[in-house]
């Protein structure tokens, strides 16, 4: 997510953690800005595995009915490169 527009808001913070950041010379915009993103990206991660959750189960069952198909490479001699 690339965005250049910033916009102000509003946040109610612990005020002596604030004073602190304050006097440690803290961005508390970056700060904020920095967790605010994680946190997206973890709720977009999250989202996409529930979505997904189905589809996961509908392949897990398909290999536990067909097996890998790449299992005879997987196993051959060399095969635990593929784990690395």
């Amino acid at each position: 997510m690339v965005s250049t527009t910033k916009r102000k808001t509003s946040l109610t913070l612990d005020a002596e953690v604030l004073d602190c950041a304050k006097a440690l010379e803290i961005n508390v915009s970056a700060v904020a800005e920095a967790a605010l993103k994680k946190a997206v990206a973890e709720a977009r991660r999250m989202q996409w595995l529930t979505e997904n959750a189905r589809a996961f189960a509908a392949q897990a069952a398909w290999h536990e009915r067909q097996g890998h198909p790449l299992a005879d490479i997987i196993c051959a001699p060399g095969g635990s490169s593929w784990n690395a």
